[in-house]
């Protein structure tokens, strides 16, 4: 599987998955443009992947605000030419907290982040592949997307928002050689995680059929692989990359 001479965009590709996404893409031989709010941190990515051979640039973005994710396609296409495939990753969480007493705001900003920073990433770049042949995306969804999940309630309907709307896109635009694919991830082992003391972490961990959290760079695989030709007649799916998590009852 390779990305030469392709252009990728990645939103949220300053951090965790966004960043194993970023670097792995690059190593195929991608030109990767990051797009994340978090400037210092979009910058060391991009000078990590230049050190070790790759090509990136970054912009930052607030996938939130139409003109932001407008300005990703531009940044891709001003700085390398063309743009061919697109991982939207950038995403939040909130505080654990049930339905009755979830805070409105928190409510607001997931939505704003997760569900219309995702649509808006789509629209931005789905206008660009219909006048120029096409294109791929895979979108950040979750395994709380598809299955209720105590104490994230904003988080969980935004997540099924996106499985939605991956697959509506899917069928709209499957005529226009675009496809639209999403990855639900289950307990992955990054920076969040990995800032929770040990007893937790073990704890979290002995709850997963494999005995282990999964890495970010193991999701990054799949979205790579739903990117590529390889998966070229794979449209409209939500694949599950929770080490066997979704099948327990």
């Amino acid at each position: 599987m390779t990305f030469k001479d392709k252009v990728v965009a990645v939103t949220g590709g300053a951090s965790g998955i966004g960043e194993a996404t970023a670097k792995l893409l690059a190593e195929r031989g991608a030109k990767v443009v990051i797009g994340d709010v978090v400037d210092t941190a979009g910058a060391r990515v991009v000078e990590e992947i230049t050190a070790a051979g790759g090509t990136a640039s970054f912009i930052r973005i607030d996938v939130s605000r139409a003109e932001d994710t407008v300005a990703l396609v531009a940044h891709a296409v001003n700085t390398f030419g063309a743009l061919h495939y697109a991982a939207n990753i950038a995403g939040i969480g909130h505080p654990a907290a049930r339905i009755h007493d979830l805070d409105e705001a928190w409510w607001d900003r997931i939505h704003n982040i997760d569900l219309k920073g995702m649509w808006l990433s789509m629209k931005a770049e789905i206008s660009y592949f219909l006048e120029h042949g096409g294109g791929s995306i895979v979108n950040m969804a979750s395994g709380a997307g598809l299955r209720a999940t105590i104490g994230q309630p904003a988080y969980a309907v935004a997540k099924a928002g996106v499985i939605s709307l991956t697959g509506q896109a899917a069928l709209e635009y499957a005529r226009d050689s675009i496809r639209v694919n999403a990855v639900a991830p289950g307990l992955i082992d990054t920076p969040a995680v990995a800032a929770l003391d040990e007893g937790t972490r073990a704890m979290y961990a002995e709850q997963m059929p494999m005995g282990r959290m999964g890495s970010p760079r193991e999701v990054a695989a799949t979205v790579a692989w739903l990117l590529s030709d390889d998966a070229g007649f794979v449209t409209g799916i939500t694949h599950s990359v929770d080490g066997g998590f979704m099948q327990k009852s």
